[in-house]
């Protein structure tokens, strides 16, 4: 009941919100307010249905070092989105035909910060955090990415291998990156610092959703396996490389920190349970 109840809740957010950022994304400075009053409504409800339904304050969105944390997390995604479209220019598949729209990159940050914020809340926050409790981390880890790609299928230009792109590169590695730091604020960074990076700087396809109007007007050509074709370079084997590597990495920090939760088990009527450090 409170994983459904929880989802619900930031769900009712996730969708009213981006509504009403769709109904007005030809305006730049409006798809920013109410992407960013999303983000922030969405973290309120998150708060307040966590607390009713689990009786405790939600460490993983302290406010504490939300800023940092955040930070950080901003920082990996768009070093990880940079080193990707850098790859894919060297081989001729990225060209840069002039500067974009500020405005467009405005309305993409607003977007972007809804997405991430409201994604994160749902996929780490709720399921991958609630199944974990029960099953443990690498089941949990598994379903709540492979749930990730399967969302990605229903985007304009979305192709199967995209979707299995978006889970092994997006899922596993946002699902390890809360396991490695228990907390929500470097998942959301590193989600928001990737997606804005890939649109709102170099211009390019977001998850199949079409060309972005970014800082730089730029396109791709080539093969798809290289450039990701129409859905974008999330669906790039440099893009799944590099979650792989970063996936790893962050599996590696949360085992060394004791953040890896096993699956309960019944022992004489009783269930095992593990409690890790938030």
């Amino acid at each position: 009941m409170r994983l459904v109840k929880q989802l619900l809740a930031v769900a009712a957010v996730a969708f009213v919100g981006g509504q009403a950022v769709a109904a007005v994304r030809g305006n730049a400075w409006l798809t920013l307010l109410l992407g960013v009053a999303t983000a922030v409504a969405a973290i309120f409800v998150y708060t307040w249905v966590v607390r009713r339904t689990e009786h405790r304050a939600p460490a993983e969105v302290d406010r504490a070092e939300a800023v940092a944390r955040t930070g950080r997390g901003v920082l990996i995604g768009f070093a990880m989105c940079a080193l990707v479209v850098v790859n894919i220019a060297f081989l001729g598949g990225y060209h840069v035909d002039g500067f974009g729209s500020v405005t467009g990159a405005l309305g993409l940050f607003g977007l972007m910060t809804a997405a991430a914020v409201t994604e994160e809340l749902l996929f780490r926050g709720v399921l991958f955090r609630l199944i974990e409790e029960r099953l443990g981390t690498w089941i949990s880890l598994l379903l709540t990415g492979v749930a990730f790609g399967l969302l990605h299928l229903f985007n304009p230009d979305a192709s199967l291998w995209g979707a299995i792109s978006i889970a092994v590169a997006a899922g596993f590695m946002l699902a390890a990156c809360y396991a490695a730091t228990r907390t929500l604020w470097v998942p959301i960074g590193l989600h928001f610092g990737w997606n804005f990076a890939l649109g709102g700087v170099f211009g390019v396809a977001v998850s199949g959703n079409g060309e972005s109007d970014g800082l730089l007007d730029a396109t791709t050509s080539g093969p798809d396996l290289i450039t990701g074709g129409a859905f974008g370079p999330e669906g790039s084997v440099y893009t799944v490389l590099a979650g792989v590597v970063l996936t790893l990495v962050f599996l590696r920090m949360a085992h060394r920190r004791g953040h890896i939760v096993p699956r309960r088990r019944r022992a004489n009527g009783d269930q095992a349970t593990a409690k890790v450090s938030p």
